[in-house]
């Protein structure tokens, strides 16, 4: 009877040995693929670094450039704001210069009127003496 004991205990143990290499195996097919994942993520990543730096020195040429184009159109707008401010000024002299003229002009025609109201008078005074 211990015989048969000793034989089941043998025949477990012997299972158990099998079950555990087949674990093992599965368990290194597992951590191969993890490796090759590893790698492969760490050269797309590499990659990723690579273009993404590239990009970036474009992105810095491309904004240096923007820079420079912005810098030369600043005296343009200065020009046209400038410019904007004295036709408004002038604007403004010419609606002075607009309401003196016809002042001056209402002030003219009275006057005007004066004056040929002397001729006028001079006239008739001349024509008595």
């Amino acid at each position: 009877m211990l015989e048969i004991a000793y034989s089941l205990v043998a025949v477990a143990l012997v299972a158990l040995i099998i079950y555990i290499i087949l674990l093992v195996k599965k368990i290194t097919t597992v951590l191969d693929e993890a490796e090759k994942t590893v790698q492969i993520l760490t050269s797309d990543v590499n990659v990723t670094l690579y273009q993404t730096n590239e990009l970036l020195a474009k992105v810095n040429v491309l904004a240096d450039d923007i820079n420079g184009k912005v810098a030369t159109i600043d005296p343009l707008f200065a020009a046209v704001a400038d410019l904007s401010e004295s036709v408004s000024d002038l604007n403004t002299s010419a609606r002075h210069l607009s309401q003196k003229a016809s002042s001056a002009g209402k002030n003219s025609i009275k006057a005007s009127a004066g004056l040929s109201a002397l001729r006028m008078a001079s006239k008739v005074f001349k024509k008595k003496h």
